[in-house]
């Protein structure tokens, strides 16, 4: 408070809401291509966010529109969304402190996360020294299906145009010029997220596909990617629409988690010690429609515990623990709101921890299920490292985890010693599913076999319906892509039919990938279902790998830069292009979408002065009126 005081007091006394404040601003962001560049692009910041979240808004409109970065209208309503947050979160930080450095982080991709702030999970119980072994007896597998990021667009509109200046298109939107040049088909448009027929028809093929399909997993990311025109009413109406058609479709459990996209604003939920706002009325949707499969008694979990529950599958000895990880995304903006804020946001941490207690006391295995894989760059090293830690105790317990989020064909191993990764270390794996929506590829879900007594996968396999076959406007076909343990087990030596696919499998997985450019590479085209492939050279291949190496965040081995989330290509594309729309796999057209194209264009050789001094103008009309 007396921080907050003495800046509110320099402020006043050196006039900072007047013209200066705008040249500050306007050299600040010319000047914001490092850590230290976003540093001192905070300070003016800071000034402006003591005039109110009304001229923050504002002002970045004005940066929005005159840039050009995007439609004037995504410029507006993901500014008005997601500013007022990051306004906040300024005047309650201390800009130079590590909470600076990870808004820096988060929003503009400026700052690399500071080092792990040292905290030790408590656990009720040491690791037993002869943990339980759980062996196959060599019954037959039972299968699980797993969806994830379908990102249903109820707008979706057949015969509107498929190219267009925004995040996503196929709507009929009111500044629309000229003829159609791509009409969207009634399943589905690369530029556009998911029909509610495609959705209603991949749910539909898990019934065939999948015919011993025990239950399913879906981690998450229903609500489509027009993030900047959400609202509370929409968002709502999108989570029942789609637990409605779950529930039609499916006649076996299913088994969800909260995705990013769940909020409104997107990406953004308070902890429970925020008292600007909350996200509990996500919690209450969804514990609702979810007590049909889960039962009462983990939706009421659901409900009090920020949309994480654990519940035993029916008919087996295996615990399903559902566990909201966006408490860890760097793009939750009410995460930077403090410099003293808690280790373990809302307890998610703590409650897994229960929950695999009770399952290593009563001897069941267990499954974690989220949406956002922990070991991601988007994922705050903090609480990387503190799950990593609860991995590692339970490891014995936990048979594997699923995750979505990415929308890529993907997988992730955790180690006992990252210093040393080899299959000996490896100690547990995430199965991270491709998404539905065609905005990040072919649509596709996957299929595991599961062993009846042990809970290992067995098999992977993917079912793909491809957005070029001339049928798939009439009827999509969901045909088998690939069976993991077909086209992987060559790449892993010595293994065995009996042998489960493992963390020590996908680490020889990954070392196939470094003897055999083949294998890599087919992999690289599986990750997006063979649609929307990105080339992938010798460091790309070097970094991807290392990737797949780390469940935990801090291993990873991407650096923190605008646009990482977003692809840097795609958005000097944009730049270049409008008609060549990003397509922001993860975070949708929100605010880190903007900010990252301000930085590109900010930075770039041919910026004119003559658009600096449009900028200049427009903030003045600006900030002053606001003062």
């Amino acid at each position: 408070m007396i921080a907050r005081s003495l800046w509110l007091y320099a402020f006043v006394l050196f006039g900072v809401a007047r013209a200066g404040l705008v040249d500050d601003i306007v050299t600040a962001l010319t000047q914001a291509t490092s850590c230290g560049g976003c540093k001192a692009l905070l300070v003016p910041l800071k000034g402006l966010a003591y005039l109110g979240d009304g001229p923050f808004v504002s002002t970045f409109t004005a940066v929005c529109k005159t840039l050009k970065l995007t439609d004037d209208d995504v410029c507006e309503g993901a500014i008005a969304q997601h500013a007022p947050i990051i306004a906040h979160n300024i005047r309650e930080i201390s800009i130079f402190g590590d909470m600076g450095s990870k808004l820096c982080d988060g929003v503009f991709g400026l700052c690399q996360p500071p080092a792990v702030n040292k905290y030790k999970v408590s656990f009720p119980k040491a690791a037993p020294s002869k943990p339980k072994v759980f062996t196959s007896t060599g019954k037959p597998p039972f299968q699980v299906s797993h969806f994830s990021d379908v990102h249903v667009d109820r707008q979706y509109a057949p015969g509107s145009d498929g190219v267009c200046n925004k995040p996503i298109c196929c709507r009929k939107y009111a500044d629309k010029k000229g003829p159609v040049s791509q009409p969207a088909g009634p399943f589905g448009h690369f530029n556009c997220d998911t029909p509610v027929p495609l959705a209603n028809s991949m749910l539909s093929a898990i019934q065939t596909r999948a015919p011993n399909n025990k239950f399913s997993i879906f981690t998450g990311d229903v609500v489509e990617a027009a993030v900047w025109s959400l609202n509370r009413k929409e968002v709502i109406e999108d989570l029942q629409s789609f637990n409605g058609q779950m529930a039609a479709h499916l006649k076996t459990p299913v088994y969800p988690a909260i995705g990013n996209h769940e909020a409104a604003p997107a990406n953004n939920f308070p902890r429970s010690t925020t008292s600007e706002s909350s996200a509990q009325w996500v919690f209450d949707v969804q514990g609702s429609g979810w007590a049909q499969w889960i039962g009462q008694k983990a939706a009421d979990q659901a409900v009090h515990t920020s949309g994480s529950y654990s519940v035993i599958a029916a008919g087996t000895n295996l615990r399903i623990i559902s566990i909201n990880t966006v408490y860890w995304y760097k793009q939750n903006y009410w995460l930077y709101d403090d410099d003293n804020a808690p280790s373990d946001p809302n307890g998610i941490i703590a409650f897994t921890v229960r929950e695999l207690q009770a399952a290593e006391d009563a001897g069941q295995r267990a499954w974690i299920v989220g949406h956002m894989p922990p070991g991601r760059q988007d994922t705050l090293n903090d609480q990387s490292n503190y799950f990593d830690q609860v991995i590692q105790r339970y490891k014995n317990t936990i048979a594997a985890q699923f995750y979505g989020h990415d929308h890529g064909d993907q997988f992730a191993i955790a180690y006992s010693d990252y210093s040393k990764r080899s299959a000996a270390t490896a100690v547990s794996v995430a199965h991270i599913a491709p998404a539905l929506t065609p905005r990040s590829g072919n649509p596709a879900f996957k299929v595991y076999d599961v062993d009846p007594d042990t809970y290992e996968v067995m098999d992977v396999k993917v079912y793909m319906s491809q957005v070029q076959n001339p049928n798939f406007q009439k009827n999509p076909s969901w045909d088998l892509y690939y069976s993991a343990r077909s086209v992987y087990g060559p790449l892993v030596p010595g293994l065995k039919a009996s042998d489960p696919l493992g963390p020590a499998f996908w680490h020889g997985v990954t070392q196939g990938f470094e003897r055999n450019e083949t294998a890599f590479q087919m992999w690289n085209t599986f990750q997006s279902r063979g649609a929307k492939v990105h080339a992938c050279d010798a460091e790309c291949k070097k970094i991807t790998i290392c990737n797949l190496r780390a469940l935990r965040a801090e291993d990873n081995c991407e650096d923190s830069k605008p646009g990482l989330q977003v692809r840097r290509r795609a958005l000097q594309e944009q730049l270049d292009n409008p008609t060549a729309p990003v397509r922001d796999e993860c975070e949708g057209g929100g605010l880190g979408h903007i900010f990252a194209k301000a930085a590109l264009r900010l930075s770039s050789d041919n910026f004119s002065n003559d658009l600096l001094e449009e900028l200049k103008e427009r903030l003045k009309e600006v900030v002053p009126e606001a003062a």
